[in-house]
């Protein structure tokens, strides 16, 4: 059994559920409806927003009114004709993706009761959208991203700091456009919370500026004094909340969910049963610090080596969400792969178990790998390269763990985001 193979072929199915060009077209509007509509505007912000925007080109009707904007990460674009493709910084905020929001929202207050805003929405659209507050610079904005990044803080506290820093977050952009709205959502987060994907521009926001002071306070994050006194200045009723549920505006809003997390692991999982592996989806929502899943995962593995409990071999236990690292050391790598290096430790001489751990959107961290592959004998190889595997953990660099083995997985950009995939296969000793 070419276990290596069959980690590869799931994660392109999980990836490939997830592709715009692929499951986009049932949530647009029918033909009929857009008819009513006296213009079209398309705009977003994500990874995935070029290949979002192709996917309407091609399925809208060539005779209704279509135009828009969205931003995207650098070397995520594509070509289109109708809608314009900005390129920006991510996951640190820079002035491209500053110039592209403000334009977003410009043309979105310009629309009127008879429009259709079309907004598409997929992960590391807070960034994308960097629009700050007036009295925050970029810069700034900048800083405390970069501090939030490497506190550990979960993604979804961290949207809670830039919904409260954003003129177009945390569901301001539905604010200040007249026009219905349609949102078009490829979620990256835990529970598919509509106002945590990209910050939720067009979702009602139930956080609060005292919140996401909480939070900078929770995570020891050394903010710049701009951030703070916005913050402060909100939490005692200076300026305007954002928007909320019970906020009336919400009623001419519409989010429809085009790809989540589960329905990449329940793509991946026929992948397995094809395999004649049984899968075991254990959840879209396996969160934490990279390290403390990988033990608690080993933990499981090593009770169905030795027990075929509570799961019979062969079997693949497969999950999604994003986990967090805590910058300690000046190391390279991402989530996925310190998940793996961690994993690999507490493996270390358990029989037959695989692994893959790689982001769906092809990019784990800032490196330009998805993620990496872990074997059987993967320990033994590092000792024989003279990689110190502890050492590279407490330095964060289980990048070059994998790069000097060779088991770096690399997709390039995929244009989708459904957060990281993760999946043990765990095989006979005669078939390992």
């Amino acid at each position: 059994m070419d276990a290596r193979r069959i980690l590869l072929d799931s994660f392109r199915a999980a990836v490939a559920a997830a592709d715009p060009l692929r499951v986009l077209a049932p949530a647009l509007p029918e033909h009929e409806e857009i008819g009513r509509v006296r213009r079209t505007l398309a705009v977003g912000a994500g990874k995935a927003a070029a290949s979002m925007a192709l996917a309407v080109e091609q399925h809208w009707p060539g005779d209704a009114p279509l135009d828009g904007l969205v931003v995207t990460r650098y070397e995520h674009g594509l070509p289109c004709r109708r809608i314009e493709v900005v390129e920006a910084g991510h996951p640190v905020p820079d002035a491209a993706g500053e110039q592209a929001a403000a334009r977003i929202l410009e043309r979105a207050v310009a629309l009127g009761s008879g429009d259709l805003l079309l907004a598409l929405v997929s992960g590391g659209g807070s960034s994308l959208l960097a629009l700050p507050v007036d009295t925050v610079p970029i810069a700034d904005l900048k800083a405390v991203t970069r501090a939030l990044l490497a506190s550990g803080a979960p993604i979804q506290e961290m949207n809670v700091v830039r919904k409260h820093l954003s003129r177009i977050l945390g569901g301001r952009l539905a604010q200040r456009t007249r026009a219905r709205v349609l949102a078009l959502a490829i979620s990256d987060v835990a529970g598919d919370d509509p106002s945590s994907i990209a910050s939720g521009p067009c979702s009602p926001d139930p956080a609060t500026y005292a919140d996401a002071l909480a939070i900078l306070a929770r995570w020891r994050v050394d903010a710049p004094v701009r951030v703070r006194e916005h913050l402060a200045r909100g939490a005692r009723g200076e300026v305007d909340e954002t928007p909320k549920p019970d906020d009336p505006l919400f009623a001419r809003v519409e989010v429809r969910m085009v790809a989540t997390a589960h329905r990449s692991l329940e793509a991946a999982s026929v992948a397995f049963s094809r395999a004649g592996i049984r899968p075991v989806v254990l959840g879209d929502t396996v969160t934490g610090e990279a390290r403390d899943v990988a033990q608690v995962m080993a933990a499981i593995a090593r009770e169905i080596v030795r027990y075929d409990q509570p799961f019979a071999r062969p079997v693949a236990l497969i999950s999604g969400g994003e986990c967090t690292v805590t910058i300690r050391g000046r190391g390279r790598g991402g989530r996925c792969t310190e998940f793996l290096l961690a994993l690999a430790r507490e493996l270390d001489g358990v029989p037959g178990v695989w692994a893959i751990a790689a982001d769906t959107d092809g990019i784990d961290g800032s490196e330009r790998n998805a993620g990496a592959i872990l074997a059987p004998d993967t320990m033994s190889r590092a000792s024989a390269a003279g990689l110190d595997a502890r050492a590279l953990l407490d330095d964060n660099d289980a990048w070059r763990f994998f790069d000097v083995l060779g088991d770096l997985v690399t997709t390039g950009p995929t244009r989708t985001n459904v957060n990281d995939y993760r999946a043990l296969v765990l095989l006979p000793a005669r078939a390992g």
